[in-house]
């Protein structure tokens, strides 16, 4: 039988306490920069574990009012775990990292904040947190459930709302929203150079459109020398955008059991991991869209030589969960890159635009069965729906060049000026019929959303 004595644990490499502000714990990070040494070595094929902090770094607190999420420093966000050197790992190699297993772990039950801004625009008044369990998300929204499906990598956890109905209890699954290897000095300037240069062509963006390498906030958990800790907040880049080496991409499909292709820049790979979700819909819609968490992530590593040119790899490449939660009907919600819910402005091939459109329908629709508008914000944050690119037409200068190539001198139909992109919304999280029907939409009296417990709506 298994004891103490003939077993051997799978060691936890990085340790947090979710309760204790981030800039006070060992072993995290939220830049990045070549400087950042990493906090252990794993062997190739070596199980290990990794506890996460939420992406404040524990400024959300557990209560029922979302003031906190209102005034969270952004200078301070996006907290990651690491970094793990993996022995072998070399610049112009592949890492292959298995995401084992993702649990809550580091508490029971927290709360988790569902939204805040809908694109960043419009509802701002303050909610109710909801409610996250280890085995089921639960949100104030009535009549809907779904199971959750976590995710993590330098990427963020999410969570899902709760049904205020029994049938709301389902399988949980989280999943990690951030991770990479780190970046060389060449890459990181890369990145600065054009970020603060796109930074300087939109000058009065608001919100702004990227955010400069800022020493205020700026963190390593490790003993180092001050002069490379003023350094690395002089010049390490934020560590909420994803970019070439993986990142914050949010994935909701980047789950347990997927599998992570990385390219890597650097000697060891130096692996970080951070932003649990534990549920989040395509898209992420909100601006804290998803339901964040702390977790436990447990991975394995292996290197693939030469990985980088065998593969052609410019970014990550990932094998999607095994156990993503699988919907059979659908209905769908199209949008093209037209304004036509605002000023009807004609975008050029925007498939963001295309996206909103989408959203913006569905949230349409949620209102003809009774949902609030915040209400419907909130389920397509983080319920599991689906949105894909249906057409943007990519290849239309190539097809034209071989028409004309073999003697047709017609140019070829284009899907120009309007990208398409749909939002799927699963018909099996609502416990009512939501479908067309040729009498209308039956609106429900479904109340408010998440009102706080001081009577503030």
């Amino acid at each position: 039988m298994a004891t103490k004595a003939n077993s051997v644990p799978h060691p936890t490499l990085v340790k947090v306490d979710p309760f204790v502000p981030a800039d006070q714990q060992k072993g995290i990070h939220n830049r990045w920069h070549p400087d950042i040494p990493p906090v252990a070595t794993v062997k190739q094929g070596e199980v290990f574990k990794i506890e996460c902090v939420d992406w404040t770094g524990a400024q959300i607190g557990n209560n029922d009012t979302s003031d906190d999420i209102r005034d969270v420093d952004l200078t301070k966000v996006h907290n990651l775990s690491g970094p793990i050197a993996v022995e072998g790992a070399e610049p112009g190699d592949c890492l292959v990292v298995d995401i084992l297993d993702d649990a809550l772990g580091l508490h029971r039950h927290l709360r988790a904040r569902e939204w805040w801004r809908p694109f960043r625009e419009g509802i701002q008044q303050p909610r109710r947190k909801g409610n996250l369990g280890l085995q089921r998300s639960v949100s104030p929204l009535p009549h809907s459930a779904h199971p959750t499906h976590p995710h993590p990598l330098s990427h963020q956890a999410s969570t899902r709302p709760r049904d205020t109905s029994p049938a709301s209890a389902s399988p949980a699954s989280r999943t990690p929203a951030s991770s990479a290897p780190r970046p060389p000095a060449e890459l990181l300037a890369t990145w600065n150079e054009r970020e603060t240069g796109l930074i300087a062509q939109h000058a009065d963006a608001v919100p702004p459109v990227a955010f400069a390498p800022e020493p205020k906030g700026a963190y390593v958990g490790q003993d180092l020398d001050e002069e490379v800790r003023a350094k690395i907040a002089r010049e390490g880049a934020r560590t909420v955008p994803g970019r070439e080496h993986g990142g914050n991409c949010d994935i909701k499909n980047l789950s347990r059991g997927s599998r992570c292709y990385f390219p890597v820049f650097v000697k060891g790979a130096n692996l970080s991991v951070g932003d649990l979700h534990f549920s989040q819909g395509d898209g992420e819609l909100s601006f804290c869209g998803a339901i964040e968490m702390a977790g436990i992530i447990t991975f394995s590593t292996s290197v693939i030589k030469g990985g980088i040119e065998k593969f052609a790899l410019k970014q990550p490449v990932f094998l999607p969960s095994p156990i993503d939660p699988l919907y059979s009907s659908k209905l769908i919600f199209e949008g093209i890159s037209v304004d036509y819910h605002g000023d009807g402005k004609q975008y050029n091939m925007d498939a963001t635009v295309a996206y909103k459109q989408a959203a913006r329908n569905a949230i349409a629709y949620l209102e003809k069965l009774g949902f609030t508008r915040e209400q419907a914000y909130l389920l397509l944050s983080a319920a599991p729906v689906e949105s894909h690119v249906g057409a943007v037409v990519v290849s239309h200068f190539f097809l034209s060049s071989i028409a004309f190539a073999v003697g047709h001198l017609t140019l070829r139909t284009q899907d120009s000026p309007n990208a398409c992109v749909t939002l799927a919304l699963p018909l099996g999280i609502f416990d009512f019929d939501i479908l067309p029907r040729e009498e209308g939409l039956t609106k429900h009296n479904l109340g408010q959303c998440a009102i706080r417990s001081d009577g503030v709506l």
